[in-house]
């Protein structure tokens, strides 16, 4: 809460005197003595309110906040290892997750293309029922359906969030609710502190640093996403990303990272082929049992791409008024899902997991 103090500075001032409590009663003499203290930031700490810190302990335990200081036994330690980690988190939910093992970043771009969200929402359920436990920042696009995915499945999931706890948006308290409900928010920013655009590249270190890897869904070349790679690669993390059409520059983010040597992934399971991980076998999925050769004929064009409905009817030998209520019965049995321009996608991971 020292204006000018920063994670850097602050874990100079507690290496120099030993330990957090014995920081403030120095004075102003001993602080000089420490490395990038200057009379500035002297003045700034003569000037903190203890009230103040008092009344954000209050704030926390009326809204059931939990502060994790680097000694709470539920604070990362894979955070420990870097010289900027938090000084403190704040935390609602099972703080306990956030020192589970197989944890992956999966991020991508606000304004992801609708099968990008659908992708990231299949993947992240697949993982989430792998024991794997997803980290994101609960952005709209890529990051809320990664972890709208991992909600679906069995395993918590972790949002880290550019705001404090009490400064959500209308729009993010549903799925922050369910989060808390089946994982953690965490936030480096005391509770009424409202976002920054500044707060984000501070936000992403945590998501990659609480991670083994990132995975880059969809992304722009302007995609804060990115951001969360470069730091990942800096923190000796693997950084992992999907490919797509040339034609759409929502992918341009993630053809670049590939080309600096990111790990291509088209499946979950070369997600965790990559990081060494055993996939469990699935056997949540319900047998499908087509009602006749034609609807098989359907499924069976659907199980390895995205056709348009033109290109359905060619590989099925059916017109498209012929094709038409058959696709209409399985969008609405749920094993088919219709995606914008007429095409299909099969509304479960078949052949390639």
């Amino acid at each position: 809460m020292t204006q000018g103090i920063g994670p850097r500075l602050g874990w100079q001032l507690v290496r120099h005197f030993g330990s957090p409590n014995a920081v403030f009663p120095a004075g102003k003499k001993a602080w000089q003595g420490a490395q990038g203290i200057g009379p500035g930031l002297c003045q700034a700490l003569a000037d903190s309110d203890p009230a103040a810190a008092a009344v954000m302990l209050d704030t926390c335990a009326q809204a059931d906040i939990q502060i994790l200081c680097p000694d709470h036994p539920s604070y990362p330690k894979a955070l420990t290892h870097f010289s900027d980690a938090p000084l403190l988190l704040f935390a609602r939910g099972d703080a306990s997750v956030l020192n589970a093992d197989r944890m992956l970043a999966v991020v991508g771009a606000r304004r992801a293309s609708r099968e990008g969200r659908l992708i990231s929402k299949r993947w992240c359920r697949r993982f989430s029922d792998n024991g794997i436990h997803i980290v994101s920042g609960m952005a709209y696009g890529i990051d809320q359906a990664a972890h709208q995915g991992a909600l679906a499945g069995s395993t918590p999931t972790i949002a880290v969030l550019g705001c404090g706890l009490a400064c959500l948006t209308p729009a993010q308290q549903g799925i922050a609710d369910a989060i808390i409900e089946r994982g953690c928010i965490l936030s480096e920013w005391a509770p009424d502190i409202s976002a920054q655009p500044g707060h984000f590249p501070r936000r992403n270190r945590i998501i990659s640093g609480l991670s083994a890897a990132t995975l880059v869904m969809e992304a722009g070349t302007e995609s804060g996403s990115l951001i969360t790679a470069r730091l990942a690669a800096e923190q000796g993390k693997d950084v992992l990303a999907v490919p797509g059409s040339v034609l759409n520059g929502l992918h341009a983010g993630c053809h670049q990272l590939l080309r600096d040597g990111a790990i291509l992934s088209e499946s979950t399971l070369d997600v965790m082929r990559a990081l060494g991980w055993h996939a469990r076998a699935s056997g949540t999925a319900a047998a499908y049992t087509p009602s006749s050769s034609e609807e098989a004929m359907v499924v069976k064009a659907l199980e390895t791409d995205i056709l348009h409905i033109d290109s359905i009817a060619e590989c099925c030998n059916l017109t498209v008024p012929e094709l038409s209520p058959i696709l209409i019965g399985l969008e609405l049995a749920g094993h088919v899902e219709r995606l914008p321009g007429q095409r299909y996608i099969l509304a479960r991971e078949a052949t390639n997991p």
